[in-house]
């Protein structure tokens, strides 16, 4: 197999983790695999470096600051893999084939970085190359970033153009939890996810891999997350399956948008939690749920919205802080999903402007990480989508 590993700061953060990651990795090479290491800073190197620049400096001289910890990790886990027999160079800005370029406008340049990573990837049977995670070259030759979580960046985005098997992010957590152990009770691994469910755990909170270099993978290369005490970088952990498509998708049933009004709802407990149950009990499936100060709106099947109605009713009946529900039907919604849609500021608007402009009027936007879902009258279906996909 030929699989790129990236070592997070925990797990290089001492001698004797340095010592554990180059054991791996020796292990690996010596089963007939070729490996090709992606290196964060020791330890919270990046994070002290920064904290100590308390002067006025330039972006240039920030990122040659912030770079010594990586820098210093490749040399370091370079020197491990030597004293086990391993040849090993490490690779960081400036040196020949660096294979992470930008462009003038500080985006990767793809094709050049293409490029120099298949011809690191040449090596790949008698050297291990140990590269600098988070680091770029600029196009005049200048160090930059890419940015918060680069080195699993820099992970995926080698093992995409270098044509591995496989990306190994090792890292301080076993692989994505049910929840996190610091604060649950029996916190499991997950031994497989999606990558678009990761995606939205990363944008809310979940620090396992970084949502940008998700966007690098794709349904032929396998990414896996392992803890960095496990010692097997072939096996364990958790695997994330498939790949972030970029997807303007219109559903081709119709959809019934029922609204129950009620005195200061998000204010009260249990009132979602009564009206869902009683749909669910009843089999309705709820397609997308919004809520306002005094409303909660269900959009459902066109075909089940009497039924649902009904249900409904009877819990406004039942509860005086309800008041009235009532029925919108047909409703279509088109929903917005890609890789680079929660890294583009202002998209959001993109897409609601050119419908507003030709005055189709929106029922609902519901936003979520990485997806947007716009509810428009039925016959303002194929419009909307045209707009949206015009756009995206």
């Amino acid at each position: 197999m030929r699989v790129v590993t990236k070592f997070g700061g925990t797990s290089l953060g001492s001698g004797d983790r340095i010592n554990r990651a180059a054991d791996s990795i020796a292990a690996a090479v010596e089963g007939g695999h070729e490996i090709a290491v992606v290196a964060s800073a020791m330890g919270s190197t990046t994070d002290d470096l920064l904290e100590e620049i308390t002067f006025e400096t330039d972006e240039q001289d920030r990122a040659q600051i912030v770079s010594m910890g990586e820098r210093t990790s490749v040399r370091m886990l370079k020197a491990a893999l030597s004293a086990r027999g391993i040849d090993a160079r490490f690779l960081e800005p400036g040196t020949e084939n660096w294979p992470v370029v930008t462009d003038e406008y500080g985006e990767v340049d793809v094709e050049e970085s293409q490029r120099r990573a298949s011809e690191v990837a040449e090596d790949l049977e008698d050297t291990v190359p140990v590269i600098t995670g988070f680091l770029a070259e600029g196009p005049d030759g200048s160090i930059t970033t890419l940015g918060r979580g680069g080195s699993d960046t820099t992970a995926v985005m080698m093992g995409k153009y270098m044509e591995a098997d496989e990306v190994v992010i090792v890292t301080d957590v076993e692989g994505v939890m049910t929840g996190d152990p610091n604060v649950v009770e029996g916190a499991r691994n997950v031994g497989e996810i999606s990558v678009d469910e990761l995606r939205n755990l990363s944008f809310r909170g979940a620090e396992v891999v970084a949502p940008s270099a998700l966007s690098y993978k794709d349904t032929d290369l396998d990414v896996r997350v392992v803890h960095y005490q496990h010692g097997d970088l072939l096996s364990g952990g958790t695997s994330i399956e498939g790949e972030f498509e970029n997807l303007v998708d219109l559903r081709e049933q119709p959809l019934a948008c029922l609204t129950v009004a009620g005195r200061a709802i998000r204010n009260q407990s249990g009132v979602f939690h009564h009206l869902s149950q009683a749909l669910s009990e009843s089999d309705i499936n709820i397609d997308a749920v919004a809520s306002g100060m005094d409303s909660v709106t269900f959009y459902i099947d066109e075909s089940e919205a009497e039924r649902a109605e009904n249900i409904l009713h009877r819990e406004v009946i039942a509860r005086d802080e309800l008041s009235s529900v009532t029925v919108d039907s047909p409703v279509a919604v088109v929903r917005v999903t890609g890789g680079e849609l929660p890294s583009r500021p202002g998209i959001v608007s993109e897409i609601v402007n050119p419908i507003a402009e030709e005055r189709i009027h929106l029922q609902d936007v519901i936003t979520s990480a990485t997806s947007v879902a716009l509810f428009v009258d039925w016959d303002d279906r194929e419009k909307t989508l045209e707009l949206t996909q015009d756009i995206v």
